[in-house]
């Protein structure tokens, strides 16, 4: 104790305990690489508090958008299975092998995008390109919007999979769904006419001066 001037082995019964500083936390590498237009959102609870995520566009993302490469530890065993999510193989050097994410900190943020149900909710397509594995865009994906992925036709048969996976519900505890906020229409001061945007109101008001 510094204050006291004496070796204590535990807490000094004078001047009480040390004040503990705790160091930061340190996000994972998966996700210190999420593009800064996507977020995670915690989608179900399962046994033991385990947390399954989902990755959301935060603003609008253009069709043929391409993400990669998937990075991931090649393995010739897959050491984790999750089955909201795809199983990825690449060829190399004449071998098949899996990329395999064991925890957080050997992958990138492409490992929390979950498998698409259905053609409906599809929004990339995964294929393999020069050994690596990619995700693109296959159609624009609005704001709020969950990226869900599945394989490409070729990549498909490269898997021995089928054209589109489709799922049934299974016994889980969803989240709340995130709520959004409620847009304001924009009404004329002339006529009281409502308009979803400020561009399509200037426009009207552009037709009332037209008309003065």
């Amino acid at each position: 104790c510094e204050d006291c001037g004496k070796s204590l082995i535990g807490e000094c019964k004078l001047h009480g305990p040390l004040i503990r500083a705790k160091d930061r936390v340190i996000p994972s590498r998966a996700r210190l690489t999420l593009p800064h237009y996507l977020t995670l959102r915690v989608l179900e609870l399962r046994a033991g508090n385990q947390q399954i995520l989902g990755v959301f566009a935060k603003k609008v993302i253009q069709k043929r958008t391409q993400f990669g490469p998937y990075v991931g530890q090649l393995s010739t065993k897959l050491t984790r299975y999750d089955e909201s999510r795809l199983v990825l193989q690449v060829l190399k050097d004449g071998g098949k092998y899996f990329l395999d994410t064991p925890n957080e900190d050997c992958g990138n943020w492409m490992m929390f995008v979950r498998l698409a149900r259905n053609q409906e909710e599809q929004t990339l397509v995964a294929y393999q390109h020069c050994g690596e594995v990619y995700f693109t865009t296959v159609k624009p994906i609005e704001p709020h919007t969950e990226l869900k992925v599945w394989y490409a036709a070729d990549y498909a048969k490269f898997m021995e999979a089928s054209a589109v996976f489709i799922k049934e519900e299974s016994d889980v505890c969803p989240l709340p769904p995130v709520a959004k906020e409620p847009v304001d229409p924009w009404t004329c001061s002339t006529c009281r006419s409502t308009f979803a945007t400020f561009a399509l109101l200037e426009s009207h008001q552009c037709i009332h001066k037209d008309r003065v």
